[in-house]
């Protein structure tokens, strides 16, 4: 059974109290915040023989067949590979099962995640069974990013923002979550992962606070030029790369505002506040400009998984950051 969120207990009313179902859904918002988790509980609740309320018995046919993974009725559409697109063809066997009669006379149910991974060929095979989807049949889609699907898919979809948790639910869920931690390392998880407390507990089993000191302390030998930027590029191996370029697109912004404003309350975390300060006070706003509208490109690049040679774009960003101090 799918973890419910306290978080999502108004949305989880709102859905699964519904007399009438919709053909889709489109259920969006930021990563790491319980989309999935939602996603597989309505994925139950609508499958189930005898719903118990608004959740689905746990003890019928249907949900044990489920809980094994052999639900005849279902289909879960995700890319092959993590980080890779969902292919035309994945889609065309979709829509197999969709046109099929349901096996346990009830409905069948689609989960596709994330729907952001399907290419334009992808997105186009899908929007017959989106728009007229054969028999009792449900799409649930999972979007972390919604700006980047076509507007003939979001169409023909009901969508749903999913919420993001309050600071104190996310830090008392997390807290449920991982005891051990303290209330420090558990506020920075949550900064790291922009309150998303799911993602906070992939961020914690991925050692990423240890990679962001890592990261911090190489920002600042470099602008000491106790490294170069080849040396340090090659050492954040184990970093990765839309982690690297989320930070360093914070770190010019931050910059920018602090440049504008004079506000040394704006300067983020305190691991980088200083440095921030000081390549704002050293560096010419048209370089800041410069320098965040390259690492917004080179980000959508990253986000969209270009073919990017990761040495020599890392190098790239480091040669203009250790560029930055100069005339103003």
């Amino acid at each position: 059974m799918a973890e419910a969120f306290p978080w999502q207990d108004a949305l989880w009313q709102q859905l699964a109290g519904r007399t009438q179902h919709a053909h889709a859904y489109l259920l969006h918002g930021p990563a790491g915040i319980g989309k999935r988790a939602l996603a597989e509980r309505l994925m139950a609740r609508l499958l189930c023989l005898k719903p118990d309320g608004l959740n689905a018995c746990g003890q019928c046919k249907s949900c044990h067949l489920l809980a094994a993974g052999t639900h005849p009725d279902t289909y879960v559409l995700e890319p092959e590979e993590a980080d890779k697109a969902i292919r035309v063809d994945q889609v065309r066997e979709l829509v197999g099962f969709v046109v099929q009669t349901a096996q346990l006379a009830g409905r069948k149910v689609v989960l596709i995640e994330p729907v952001e991974s399907m290419n334009i060929n992808a997105s186009n095979a899908l929007l017959k069974s989106l728009e007229e989807p054969s028999g009792n049949t449900v799409l649930l889609l999972i979007s972390h990013q919604p700006s980047r699907l076509l507007p003939t898919v979001k169409s023909r979809c009901v969508q749903q923002a999913c919420p993001l948790p309050s600071p104190a639910q996310s830090q008392s869920w997390l807290k449920q979550k991982l005891p051990d931690l303290s209330q420090q390392v558990v506020e920075e998880l949550l900064f790291l992962a922009n309150g998303s407390p799911l993602t906070a507990v992939q961020m914690h089993e991925q050692g990423v606070i240890a990679q962001r000191a890592e990261v911090v302390e190489g920002v600042k030998k470099l602008l000491k030029q106790q490294i170069g930027p080849s040396q340090l590029a090659e050492s954040w191996n184990s970093v990765s790369l839309p982690l690297l370029f989320d930070w360093f697109c914070q770190w010019s912004q931050l910059m920018l505002r602090y440049q504008l404003s004079g506000d040394e309350a704006g300067l983020g975390q305190a691991d980088m506040s200083k440095v921030i300060q000081y390549l704002a006070d050293k560096s010419s706003q048209p370089k800041v400009l410069a320098i965040q509208d390259w690492l917004l490109a080179q980000r959508q690049k990253v986000i969209n998984k270009a073919n990017l040679n990761r040495i020599l774009l890392l190098e790239a960003l480091l040669v203009q950051w250790a560029s930055l101090p100069g005339p103003r």
